[in-house]
């Protein structure tokens, strides 16, 4: 038995995990496991309740048109606790359709118009003759941190005043191929289009959020000197 536990829940798993997104939660789970930490995780998707202060961390995967439009009309009954569970400033990671839907809408290829939630303000629009695909490299302005990815994604998305990237691109497209940024910070919310998944590949992000996590869950532990231990592993 672990001396701390976490509680996370898998957004949609079941259909928003078409990149294998699910492996965040195993980087978590690892780095996680170095602090005698459990992660105890549950599959939040159609028709279950989301209760905002049951859980500790959220994953919202990325998923094709059609799961996402599934997901997108049962959302509404969910929006109000992720609203708030955002606010409070509780942790999620969004990937690619996860990260769209969070967002005011996105538009696919035919046009329609599919309606997120309004978490936040960003939107995303359609390339209906192009796909940005490739590895990517992002520099995360508030660290110098460089964090690398796999992009795969048709959508070009734009942030709002609120939200800043999480990192300017290096290589690679990015959020739209324009503005320079790629993925998406808000109070503790991560968006990004990096598929791979993202905390597998990037070690130094994965520890960051997990002190987040930690802290808000046992604030009376000193994490960040126990995770300054932990050397992070990068694929």
């Amino acid at each position: 038995m672990a001396k701390y536990q976490i509680n996370v829940a898998h957004l949609y798993g079941d259909l928003m995990n078409t990149y294998g997104d699910y492996g965040n939660i195993v980087a978590l789970g690892y780095y996680a496991q170095q602090l005698d930490v459990a992660l105890n995780t549950t599959l939040v998707s159609l028709e279950n309740d989301f209760e905002e202060n049951k859980y500790d961390f959220v994953l919202f995967g990325g998923g094709q048109d059609y799961e996402e439009q599934v997901v997108s009309a049962d959302l509404p009954n969910k929006a109000p606790a992720i609203k708030r569970y955002i606010e409070a400033g509780g942790p999620l990671l969004g990937v690619c359709g996860g990260f769209q839907l969070l967002g005011q809408y996105f538009l696919l290829a035919d046009g329609s118009r599919v309606e997120g939630i309004h978490a936040m303000d960003h939107y995303t629009l359609n390339q209906p003759d192009d796909r940005f695909i490739g590895n990517i490299e992002i520099k995360d302005p508030t660290n110098g941190d460089i964090y690398h990815g796999f992009e795969n994604h048709q959508g070009r998305t734009f942030l709002d005043d609120k939200e800043r990237p999480l990192g300017q691109v290096l290589k690679g497209h990015g959020n739209n191929g324009e503005d320079g940024g790629e993925g998406l910070v808000y109070k503790n919310v991560y968006g990004t289009y990096f598929h791979g998944p993202i905390f597998t590949r990037n070690g130094n992000l994965t520890l960051r959020v997990l002190e987040t996590i930690l802290k808000r869950r046992y604030p009376e532990v000193a994490w960040a000197d126990q995770i300054a231990k932990i050397e992070p592993e990068y694929f």
